[in-house]
């Protein structure tokens, strides 16, 4: 089924559009679209709002019926339904954050986006989005812009990237818990490590693997509420003296429920040999 045709972003060169461009360039399973004032929010043929599932109900049901579905075709077995809501939640918040984290990486500006805003098609990896407020430094060429709030410096715009994220994700957290049967520090520490993957695989892609992860430790030191544990980044040493990147999760992400000897590298579950040997083998190839 074809998915609605959204109205051309009304300003080619808004505050946002080129980070959410070069997103696209370099990983094209997510494209960001931004509406016109008056334009609504896409609806049908496979998209929902943010706020559709921040409501639970119907709409979030539907939701999971996807990757209960899913899961079902990857691995020939069902999850249990407290892991089909994590792996919901993790396709939604993975994307959902780099719309604040791109802009802030790349042009030092931080968007705002309140579940109202924000709407998601995820079999096409869309994302709509009503873009307004951003939080920028005040050498930014536009810092001027109607749209901006001017902050005072670099730890200033670090709080405004934590607060925006928080802004969107605390409702989803809020209907996506009960099924995944956490609360409080279990669901901020997913969120602690949805920022920091998906920030950290696109700095890849781009070539500054080391600078995102220097941001990353700074944007999210630990002891940084709501979120829940750090960056964490650590190395290892390759067998030919190497050195690999990597960190352990604050959150689990389930998936060890399914292929409990196929746990992710960054689990904690994984030890330091295991973690050396994929790393290794990925990098040769």
């Amino acid at each position: 089924m074809s998915a609605p045709t959204l109205a051309a972003a009304p300003e080619a060169s808004s505050p946002v559009a080129a980070a959410y461009a070069r997103l696209t360039e370099v990983f094209p399973g997510v494209r960001i679209e931004e509406l016109g004032p008056g334009d609504p929010l896409p609806g049908g043929s496979g998209w929902v709002t943010a706020a559709e599932l921040a409501r639970g109900g119907a709409e979030l049901d539907s939701f999971l019926d996807w990757d209960d579905a899913q899961v079902l075709k990857d691995y020939g077995t069902r999850a249990r339904p407290d892991v089909v809501a994590s792996f919901g939640l993790h396709r939604y918040a993975w994307p959902a954050c780099l719309l604040v984290t791109m802009p802030w990486f790349l042009h030092r500006r931080v968007p705002r986006f309140p579940a109202e805003r924000v709407a998601f098609q995820r079999a096409l990896g869309r994302m709509a989005v009503r873009t307004g407020e951003f939080a920028c430094l005040a050498d930014d060429p536009l810092a001027d812009h109607p749209d901006a709030r001017v902050v005072a410096d670099e730890h200033a715009l670090r709080e405004e990237v934590r607060a925006a994220v928080a802004e969107h994700l605390e409702p989803l957290l809020g209907a996506f818990g009960p099924r995944m049967r956490r609360r409080g520090r279990a669901l901020w520490g997913m969120a602690t490590d949805e920022i920091v993957e998906g920030l950290w695989y696109i700095a890849h892609l781009l070539g500054e693997e080391g600078r995102g992860m220097s941001e990353l430790e700074q944007l999210l030191p630990g002891a940084t509420q709501p979120y829940v544990g750090a960056a964490g980044f650590r190395s290892l040493t390759g067998p030919a003296g190497e050195s690999l990147a990597t960190r352990d999760r604050a959150s689990c992400c389930m998936f060890y429920t399914l292929r409990p000897e196929d746990t992710c590298v960054t689990c904690p579950r994984t030890c330091d040999a295991d973690r050396v040997a994929r790393l290794g083998e990925a990098a040769s190839s």
